[in-house]
């Protein structure tokens, strides 16, 4: 059983930082961490039925279910154990290296998936809507468990039953101790039974690396 599920879009830049500070305790704490799916595009399904999210979106998130549906491939053919691994690859290209383009084709697919050691046939998933049904699965159970009207990151501390929340979202990877004294703080938060949200609006702009 896993220590903590981490429920990811690939596009967005807040699950990308949440996600490298979770590596980054993993590592220290030895935790088991099951990356999991949420989707942008299924999650603002509403907005685009009425017009109300820009065009720029509607491709950005187009592009996450793409991958999505890729690494819901990869985790059907090679186990959970190498989605972590594709999050990784994909999350550098898109923003480390500001390279998202070269995941919009097949080829460009294929060569990420190589690179991490997977089938590079399964990049052909991404056009294939057959593995959107355990996108939205997930997605389902993610906000079941955090509640309407949120988006990525969503974690589950001590899945199933644990504590589950969207966020933390940190505007730059914690390193180190420092690392490790946010998870204590937002562990120990997150398993008082009456806490509901601490949020602010005033944030930096994401540092992705």
């Amino acid at each position: 059983m896993a220590d903590v599920e981490f429920f990811w879009d690939p596009v967005c830049p807040w699950a990308w930082i949440t996600s490298r500070w979770v590596e980054e305790v993993a590592g220290q704490r030895n935790l088991d961490v099951d990356w999991r799916f949420i989707c942008l595009r299924m999650i603002n399904e509403a907005r685009y039925a009425d017009g109300s999210l820009p065009e720029r979106s509607a491709a950005a998130h187009g592009l996450g279910l793409r991958l999505l549906r890729v690494a819901a491939a990869v985790r059907d053919a090679e186990g959970g154990e190498a989605v972590g691994a594709l999050y990784t690859a994909f999350g550098t290209r898109i923003h480390v290296d500001q390279q998202r383009e070269e995941l919009a084709t097949e080829a460009g697919l294929a060569g990420v998936l190589g690179e991490t050691g997977l089938p590079v046939e399964l990049a052909g998933a991404a056009e294939e809507p057959r593995w959107d049904e355990p996108i939205r699965a997930d997605t389902d159970t993610a906000i079941e468990r955090a509640g309407e009207n949120l988006g990525t990151p969503i974690l589950t501390f001590e899945p199933p039953d644990g504590p589950s929340f969207f966020g933390p979202v940190i505007s730059q990877i914690p390193r180190g101790g420092e690392a490790v004294d946010l998870w204590d703080c937002v562990t120990r938060v997150a398993r008082f039974p009456g806490f509901a949200e601490l949020k602010r609006s005033a944030r930096g702009r994401p540092q992705t690396s």
